[in-house]
């Protein structure tokens, strides 16, 4: 277990900057979710943590080791980092416990007294150590790929995307036990993601990459609720974005009369609230009326996009799936809490 401090951190191919004065504390036995859109420089800072590129400018440390600078790389293989890639990267020649104990130093792989306790650990059977990587599911290809990672005890795990190929359930499932597992073992871990629910529900803190910087680093519900700019809000969840003029600390929008949190020094345009912000009543009940132009049903819940009495505004609420209105209907809308200005 030990910190990771990376400080002004620079990459480029060659072209423009793909990591452009990047800045992360991760602390010990915590996870960190880097989420970003494709493209945005998130898996390129996974491979400099890891040792397979070397940075144009800037360090990382672990713990107290300098590993990269612009003039010094210390080779993967002594960096104490564990990596699990896309697809889990298992080879397909060797069975679970030959996969798993493939990172141990050859004095340590006798015996499966530690690839039984690995396969407890991620929540599997002992009896898939004899199993080939084909016969098993995806998710269970994934967990045996953490376990390789853990087997020698690194100092940092690596995981870049590694839920990606499967099915939403089995994504969730699969998430919950390898966070699970590295939470049992206090482990630190560097988690890359473009899923906002991936990275806030399993995530102690997320580091929100855009164009290759940083512009938003916290705890999961300060990302959700107190997002730094209109792009973040847009990204971290679903937002309801309006133009605003201000009065008495107010914010005056297609909504009503808002209350809001105003960062110091910030002279905003625009209000978010959240959907699910939205109170939708009877059109008598409320100062402001929407028609309901379109209802999306997920079952638990249901997104409703209505067009603002007015201003011709539109906006989406997220309301129980059993409370949703029909199209063509007209409602009453309100603004549960407060609206965050941008």
């Amino acid at each position: 277990m030990m910190p990771l401090t990376i400080r002004a951190l620079e990459k480029s191919y060659g072209g423009p900057p793909v990591l452009a004065g990047v800045d992360l504390d991760v602390p010990a036995g915590s996870l960190t979710a880097i989420l970003g859109p494709s493209g945005c420089g998130k898996t390129t800072l996974l491979r400099l943590i890891a040792g397979f590129l070397t940075p144009d400018a800037g360090t990382i440390h672990l713990g107290e080791q300098l590993v990269a600078s612009r003039t010094r790389s210390v080779p993967t293989a002594r960096r104490n980092v564990g990596y699990v890639a896309q697809e889990g990267a298992l080879f397909p020649h060797l069975d679970v416990a030959a996969n798993i104990s493939f990172g141990l130093p050859r004095a340590r792989r006798r015996g499966g007294a530690r690839v039984d306790d690995l396969l407890d650990l991620v929540g599997l059977e002992p009896s898939l150590a004899r199993r080939s990587p084909h016969e098993l599911s995806g998710g269970q290809q994934q967990r045996v790929a953490l376990a390789r990672a853990l087997a020698p005890e690194p100092g940092v795990v690596l995981l870049d995307e590694p839920f990606s190929s499967l099915d939403a359930g089995l994504r969730g499932e699969t998430g919950r036990a390898v966070v699970q597992a590295l939470r049992a073992i206090d482990a630190t871990a560097v988690l890359v993601t473009h899923d906002q629910a991936e990275a806030l529900s399993l995530a102690d803190q997320v580091a929100v990459m855009r164009s290759g910087r940083l512009v938003q680093v916290g705890a999961p519900q300060a990302l959700y609720e107190a997002p730094t700019d209109r792009g973040v809000a847009e990204f971290v969840g679903a937002a309801v974005v309006l133009p605003a003029t201000w009065r008495d600390g107010a914010a005056e929008c297609a909504l009503g009369v808002l209350p809001v949190s105003v960062p110091n020094g910030l002279h905003p345009t625009a209000v978010m609230v959240r959907p699910e912000q939205l109170l939708l009543v009877a059109p008598d009940r409320a100062g402001v009326r929407g028609t309901v132009s379109e209802v999306s049903y997920y079952g638990h819940d249901a997104s409703v996009r209505l067009v603002l009495e007015g201003s011709r505004s539109e906006v989406v609420a997220r309301v129980r799936g059993s409370d949703a209105p029909t199209p063509g209907s007209l409602v009453g809308v309100s603004v549960d809490g407060a609206a965050r200005a941008l």
